[in-house]
């Protein structure tokens, strides 16, 4: 059995994995990534597209200056884009964000079996927690990057903007605000490191406490080494 400070610890480390795990899960369902007006050119006044979107699903709106609103609509977000590219990278982002998924799933298993237990393979130690929980923190981190690249170089609001409304004509400019659902993945790299801190902590205390078992007979104290 795991001694009482090697359980607390790992369970803590347990609890942030799964806390990560929730929240990944809270980030793939949710659709408060993004909130966009695209402005647009139109016969005799300007046209605004207000869009509220994740990466399956989101709402759009349309303003025209002269005080007409259409009501609101949603919409699929792979079925509003035609450009491969763009529909590429939320693909590559789903993917990520379910590898990271996986990645916090592991960590979770491998916190709570060093919590109640005393494994012997050395992957599912310390080193196993620092993989899981090290990969999981990229594949959010790079999520975090691919998504403002696609909106930026992409113009992936722009696209789901034409692909609600077809009738629209030439973009003027676009406003983007991230939502909560995007600023969040912060709070998991935030989890993935307090993770990897809290094992840190233990795994040097246990180090730290074998090489003093260890010591050679030349560094014990003289009375003892007299007697």
């Amino acid at each position: 059995m795991p001694s009482r400070k090697k359980t607390t610890m790992f369970a803590s480390a347990f609890f942030t994995c799964i806390c990560s795990f929730v929240i990944i899960c809270v980030v793939l369902a949710t659709q408060h990534w993004m909130s966009s007006k695209v402005r647009f050119s139109g016969t005799n006044s300007s046209i605004t597209v207000s869009l509220t979107y994740g990466l399956f699903s989101g709402t759009c709106e349309q303003f025209v200056d002269v005080g007409l609103q259409v009501s609101e609509r949603t919409f699929q977000v792979a079925d509003n884009l035609r450009n491969t590219k763009t529909k590429s990278m939320i693909v590559a982002i789903i993917v990520i964000l379910v590898l990271s998924l996986l990645s916090s799933l592991l960590s979770s298993g491998f916190t709570c079996t060093n919590a109640v237990s005393n494994p012997y393979q050395t992957f599912l130690g310390p080193s196993g927690v620092y993989t899981w929980n090290s990969l999981c923190g990229i594949f959010i981190l790079i999520a975090m990057i691919l998504f403002p690249v696609n909106i930026e170089g992409n113009g992936l609001s722009v696209e789901l903007a034409y692909g609600c409304f077809s009738v629209l004509q030439t973009h003027i400019k676009s406003e983007h605000t991230y939502g909560y659902s995007y600023w969040i993945m912060l709070l998991i790299i935030f989890l993935n490191i307090t993770s990897i801190i809290i094992i840190y902590f233990y795994d040097h205390a246990r180090y730290s406490k074998k090489k003093e078992q260890e010591r050679p007979i030349e560094n014990a104290p003289k009375d003892v080494i007299l007697f």
